[in-house]
């Protein structure tokens, strides 16, 4: 096998390991590249279909061109869709907005996905984040326990040695499952070329500019670039020295600050 063959192989493990321990399981779609190439590891896993839903945390501030490539990939491959959503704080006029993506954050992720956990009473959540994306996110484990109300304890993490997971969460606690963990950005992208996943079109150079990480609409930049396909972005990432998500406003938050987020429950 060869480095994307065994990157593939050990995340349909965990993604298995996942459902044959909780079946109260969900795979969080932020419909970016990262979670489209999970959707398509839990598609071979489950030959064609995931026994579970897929859950988009919508914030109503996504690019329409995000629900568009949603609503249609959902279509064509026969998903089970949950969109999470809090209308209350959306109703007291909570929004995305540059200089405010803590609210965001909080209000219109953090607390969705926890309403959602707590409304259909999910045991596990796969979530396709990476190690690379974050300097914070280093200190994930593939598979790592929330507590009841849904903090993460960076200090307390389980060992996991010889690929053996901790699989046991205690009562009403849950896991987040990181198949991608071990994956790179540029990993993702020859993946995606590997095996023909369909890609939201943001991704690709128009007029010397493109997003290279997807996030709202309103705290989201392009980058300057030409890589107007696959190939193209590759070649982009071998060369690059710009951080992946420079373009997304809540990045450039301390370490500190992020580490408080994702301690409260922030993917």
């Amino acid at each position: 096998m060869d480095h994307l063959d065994e990157l593939e192989s050990r995340s349909i493990y965990m993604i298995r390991e996942a459902y044959k321990k909780f079946k109260k399981v969900a795979l969080l779609w932020s419909i970016g590249k990262d979670s489209t190439t999970l959707v398509w590891l839990a598609r071979k896993a489950f030959y064609g279909k995931p026994p579970f839903p897929v859950m988009h945390l919508d914030t109503g501030h996504k690019f329409p061109e995000m629900y568009k490539f949603r609503d249609e990939w959902v279509k064509n491959w026969g998903l089970n869709l949950i969109v999470a959503r809090n209308e209350e704080a959306i109703k007291r006029g909570v929004i995305c907005k540059p200089g405010d993506t803590h609210a965001c954050s909080t209000e219109l992720k953090t607390k969705t996905l926890q309403m959602a956990i707590e409304k259909y009473k999910f045991k596990a959540i796969i979530v396709g984040i990476r190690r690379d994306e974050h300097g914070i996110r280093a200190k994930e484990r593939q598979f790592s326990p929330r507590t009841q109300d849904f903090k993460w304890d960076y200090k307390n993490q389980p060992p996991e040695i010889w690929d053996q997971y901790k699989t046991k969460a205690e009562e009403g606690d849950h896991l987040r499952v990181h198949p991608l963990l071990s994956w790179t950005e540029l990993d993702i992208w020859e993946y995606i070329k590997r095996e023909g996943i369909p890609i939201n079109v943001l991704y690709f150079a128009k007029n010397g500019k493109r997003y290279r990480s997807l996030g709202c609409q309103p705290t989201t930049r392009p980058i300057d670039s030409d890589a107007d396909n696959i190939d193209k972005i590759i070649e982009e990432l071998k060369t690059t020295k710009q951080a992946e998500r420079a373009g997304r406003a809540l990045d450039k938050e301390s370490m500190y600050e992020m580490q408080k987020l994702r301690a409260l429950g922030y993917m």
